[in-house]
């Protein structure tokens, strides 16, 4: 994958080229970072709303409130440093389980996993074929959770309507950096189950992307810091162990982690897209195509027998195989395979694609153009809805994406360590928590085989094999947009749910 924060055409997490709106909003005089002479503080964001709706699920029609608000958060010295927003979905009843979502990025909001995977109402985006200018409508969405699960999504600081109200430099300190970002959103959760009386409810995670590393590590904090354990959590394409694909001129790693992928994407297009097939791939690729690679130009004929090999797993031309080693790196792939049709494919779904409007450059200049095409959408849906429909009257520039978070993030070293070390320790420390992780097979963002490498060296720890457990679908890095995929997920998300 040839890291994602290595590659500003991807960011872990959906990003696209915006500018900041809200984490640029200076502080006020009084607050940490403010300034004598500067803007005043912005103005304050209204109170929470709600609103009933109803959804359509399994032919039955499920009534529920929907509330747009915020959580503070707090400094060390108690001060309002900022402010979560977060929409809620919540069902009468008793004895219900409320499950948080988050994104990734950094930088994303909660908007794809709600209006895209698991809130009650979807608006199309990032399939093939998919419209930028086309009605960003809302309809039921039969995918959904709500029916098993309350559900609130959760925007980060500097996403979504969520905004910093410190300076750029104490932002980063506050918000902008792995471990303060784990302890200021757990604290979110924690804040939100007890401002709702809702501590002894079961409760999960649900975590895309750069949400795939934050899921382990905010459910070891909220376990070992707070005092609050989840029952389950749900990583939905994890960037979860990012130094997989290091070292790549010695390690077959980082080609590991790849090939089984652009392999799902061939088959698919040849219709053969099945478990089977993939076993077989799986198989290759963790025996005798890592053999080869690790052998090199020491054994002229093992490369000669895995430079066929990929050429048929692929359907590449057998010379650019050979130029490359066996050896694919994802965007010369992905221009490649569409070659010939001048198009390019998305490194989040190898089988999305649009056309190049660069097509004789060296290399590619063009977006992905899977990021290209969902801010419209998901911005003017998420937008309407909270603001005409849920009646949150905010008067502030709304983040699906924004690069600028990003750009300001301060890594400290911290994603050299992934989030492995949380997930094993997080599963040591409760035998009854569940882990399902959730990939796409044509996702080479974040490509299934680093999770399926990553699961395999962890210890049984129990009786139980399926207690965390990976799950792949056809599709990409949102494979949830796909009907079937969407319907099999929820249905192995509701049996993980079940066990409890």
């Amino acid at each position: 994958m040839k890291s994602l924060l290595r590659n500003a055409a991807l960011v872990a997490g959906l990003l696209l080229a915006v500018p900041a709106a809200l984490a640029a909003d200076p502080p006020s005089p009084d607050e940490p970072g403010g300034d004598k002479a500067g803007p005043p503080a912005p103005a304050p964001l209204p109170a929470d709303a709600s609103v009933r709706q109803s959804t359509r699920i399994d032919g039955r029609t499920l009534g529920y409130t929907a509330t747009v608000g915020t959580l503070p958060v707090k400094d060390d010295k108690g001060r309002t440093s900022g402010e979560v927003v977060f929409t809620a979905y919540t069902v009468e009843g008793r004895d219900r389980p409320v499950t948080f979502a988050l994104n990734g990025g950094p930088g994303a909001s909660s908007v794809y996993l709600n209006l895209g995977a698991i809130g009650p109402k979807v608006v199309a985006f990032g399939g093939a074929g998919d419209s930028a200018s086309a009605p960003a409508t809302l309809r039921d969405n039969p995918g959904t959770w709500l029916d098993f699960t309350d559900l609130v999504f959760i925007d980060p600081v500097g996403t979504g309507f969520s905004r910093a109200l410190v300076g750029e430099e104490e932002a980063k300190k506050q918000f902008y950096n792995p471990k303060a970002d784990v302890e200021y959103l757990s604290r979110t959760i924690y804040d939100w189950l007890v401002r709702n009386g809702r501590l002894q409810s079961r409760k999960y995670l649900v975590g895309e992307s750069y949400g795939g590393f934050r899921g382990p590590r905010i459910t070891h904090y909220l376990q070992t810091r707070l005092g609050v354990a989840m029952n389950g959590v749900v990583l939905v394409s994890p960037y979860l162990n990012p130094t997989l694909d290091d070292n790549g001129d010695v390690s077959p790693l980082a080609w590991m982690l790849t090939l089984p992928s652009i392999a799902a994407a061939h088959l698919e297009r040849e219709g053969r897209l099945t478990d089977a097939n993939m076993r077989q791939v799986i198989d290759y690729t963790r025996g005798d195509y890592a053999v080869a690679l690790m052998k090199g130009r020491s054994d002229p004929q093992a490369s000669e027998a895995m430079i066929r090999r990929v050429t048929e797993l692929t359907g590449l031309d057998a010379a650019y195989v050979r130029r490359a080693g066996g050896r694919l790196e994802t965007q010369a792939y992905l221009r490649e395979a569409f070659r010939d049709r001048g198009e390019l494919g998305s490194r989040y779904d190898a089988n999305v694609t649009a056309f190049d409007p660069f097509p004789n450059d060296p290399e590619q200049r063009a977006n992905d153009p899977l990021l290209d095409s969902i801010i419209a959408p998901t911005t003017t849906a998420m937008v309407d809805f909270v603001t005409r429909v849920v009646g949150w009257k905010v008067d502030a520039r709304y983040q699906a994406l924004n690069y600028e978070v990003n750009r300001l993030w301060d890594w400290n070293d911290e994603l050299r360590k992934g989030a492995v070390t949380q997930l094993r320790q997080a599963v040591a420390i409760d035998p009854r928590l569940r882990v399902l992780i959730a990939h796409g097979w044509n996702d080479l963002s974040c490509p299934f085989m680093g999770s399926v490498l990553t699961v395999d060296q962890m210890p049984a720890m129990g009786s139980d094999p399926d207690r965390v457990q990976v799950r792949n679908y056809p599709g990409g890095h949102m494979f949830y947009n796909r009907a079937d995929s969407q319907a099999t997920f929820r249905r192995d998300v509701q049996a993980l749910y079940a066990t409890h």
